[in-house]
């Protein structure tokens, strides 16, 4: 067996042996092999169709490129940020992947490879590193994308290259009017996740009329803004103020000051990672906790309480789309693993993009097939108990059917272990009709 040594992408490969051993940083060279020895392996429907696939105009493969894919590894791909303000989400994304790919080894008795991609957080550099890896190693299977405006590119790239991509990012349009064959989510969208925060904390705080809002300025941020708004119209709530933010901002100082001035009785914060931790530590310093309830919408998970600890985070309210403390089976598996592989708890990037991956290898399994098509139509309507409870995989939309958790940070002297930094107050399932998500399939 042979490897080389990849350098013309800015990524991390990893090769699962047969053994599920995890080898050196290298990418598989494609085995040589003769057309005779390949009829004994493949039955003839299925050289039929790979031979169609080779011969068609503008194919970015050869016939023997082809072969290769039905039957060495299945190339799987991780893109996320690895640099930037939102690498920290896309390392543990990576060990996400890392996990389940070891877990499993094989699927359909062929090895596992995956190639994690540096997205940086920004589009164009998403949709380069999707061609570069489709063309290249003949991925077609995509997890990922931490922003939104990544992950709408890279949902539209996939499509095109014939692939999957499943992400945990946010923004309503992903499932909803820029769906698409090829796009999955796994994560509740922006809609979900405000009235699964913003509306009970109202309802259990009928007191708290006014509401001054901290906003990215980007398709996510927007979402969530719009979902607030409507959610403030219905309830009477006063809207008395928004500054919006941009992606690379870190100096939260100038918003807050003006957050303070108009004396709000809840300061929703709706930015996510280095930026929300970032928002939340500079009100703190400012005195707001003291003076106003604080909401972080949609926390980046368990990473982001380690690094604002315990008193930051303590009478705190935040929304997450995972916790690990949640006791269903595949959790509770998922818990016991990370802690013997890596020493840590699973935190939100981690377990997003260990299920992602596992939603298309299971149904790869369910397919008989890694042929996309047939793994598109295994993963539709499909139903699993998930990390959450129960979930399903809406037909209509690709859209995940999951629980989303409002939490409150516990002071540290209630703290049970060194992870147990806040309790679920409370968990459901939000989400638009699908005659309202503007979602049409092609």
């Amino acid at each position: 067996m042979q490897f080389v040594t990849v350098r013309s992408l800015p990524q991390i490969d990893v090769f699962l042996s047969a053994a599920g051993q995890q080898m050196t940083c290298c990418a598989l060279a494609p085995h040589e092999r003769l057309l005779s020895s390949l009829e004994t392996q493949l039955n003839r429907r299925e050289l039929l169709k790979l031979a169609a696939a080779a011969s068609l105009p503008g194919s970015l493969f050869s016939a023997r490129d082809v072969f290769a894919q039905s039957t060495g590894a299945i190339q799987l791909a991780c893109p996320v940020p690895m640099s930037g303000p939102f690498a920290a989400n896309g390392k543990f994304a990576d060990l996400g992947m890392k996990l389940i790919v070891e877990q499993y080894g094989k699927v359909l008795g062929r090895p596992l490879a995956y190639t994690t991609l540096d997205t940086e957080g920004k589009p164009a550099t998403a949709i380069r590193r999707v061609q570069e890896i489709a063309q290249q190693k003949g991925a077609r299977f995509f997890a990922g994308g931490i922003l939104s405006s990544e992950a709408l590119a890279m949902g539209k790239e996939a499509e095109k290259a014939g692939g999957i991509f499943i992400t945990t990012a946010g923004a309503d349009e992903i499932t909803g009017k820029d769906c698409n064959n090829a796009t999955f989510r796994w994560s509740v969208p922006t809609f979900g996740a405000i009235e699964q925060t913003v509306r009970p904390l109202i309802e259990s705080m009928p007191k708290a009329k006014r509401w001054y809002t901290i906003t990215p300025q980007y398709v996510f941020g927007d979402g969530l803004l719009t979902a607030a708004k409507n959610i403030f119209k219905e309830k009477g709530i006063e809207h008395v103020g928004n500054s919006y933010h941009s992606l690379t901002e870190k100096e939260f100082s100038g918003y807050l000051t003006n957050a303070a001035a108009a004396k709000p009785d809840v300061l929703l914060i709706l930015n996510f990672g280095s930026q929300s931790s970032d928002t939340l530590r500079q009100a703190v310093s400012f005195g707001m906790k003291k003076n106003c309830t604080i909401l972080m919408a949609w926390a980046s998970g368990l990473e982001q309480f380690e690094t604002l600890g315990a008193d930051l985070c303590d009478g705190v309210y935040f929304g997450a789309q995972y916790w690990h403390a949640v006791a269903s089976p595949l959790n509770l598996d998922l818990v016991k693993r990370t802690q013997d592989r890596f020493k840590q708890n699973p935190n939100y990037s981690l377990a997003g993009s260990y299920i992602c991956t596992k939603l298309m290898l299971d149904a790869m399994v369910k397919a008989g097939s890694a042929d996309p098509k047939a793994v598109i139509a295994a993963m539709e309507g499909m139903k699993y108990d998930g990390l959450t409870g129960p979930e399903e995989i809406r037909k209509g939309d690709h859209q995940v059917l999951k629980n989303y958790y409002l939490l409150k940070g516990k002071a540290k002297s209630k703290m049970k272990n060194p992870d147990d930094y806040a309790d679920i107050v409370s968990a459901g399932k939000s989400f638009l009709p699908l005659d309202k998500t503007e979602c049409k399939m092609a």
